[in-house]
């Protein structure tokens, strides 16, 4: 997957459990794109089966869209706390060094970092 797709299906994902109805106008607003652009993404989405859209225009993510943006959710989180523990960053510069690093990190490098996390978090 892209990572604009990416970067769609982790915001649907975030956005339901804030909200609980998700609409492609909301992913607009979140993201700041235009809605031709949204609803071009969202029909590729709807085409690889990570998401149905209902008759009221509802965006739902299918099992293996939520667990594609669990994934994503998952890298973002660990990566934004690593890079505030490491590199002492304030959380908005780690979340935007985040968001760039978790489209392209190798599985062996992440596991590599949760480990780090794990073994460092203080209590």
């Amino acid at each position: 997957m892209h990572e604009s797709g990416e970067d769609y299906i982790e915001t649907i994902y975030l956005l339901k459990k804030k909200k609980g109805v998700v609409r492609s106008i909301d992913v607009a607003n979140e993201l700041g794109f235009s809605r031709p652009s949204v609803s071009r993404a969202v029909g590729l989405l709807k085409d690889q089966g990570l998401l149905t859209m209902d008759d009221t225009g509802e965006l739902n993510l299918t099992d293996e869209g939520l667990k594609t943006a669990k994934k994503v959710y998952e890298k973002h989180t660990n990566l934004t706390t690593f890079l505030m523990m490491t590199a002492g960053v304030d959380a908005e510069t780690a979340e935007t060094d985040a968001c760039r690093i978790e489209h392209i990190i190798s599985p062996q490098t992440f596991k590599g970092i949760k480990k780090y996390i794990k073994e460092h978090k203080e209590d």
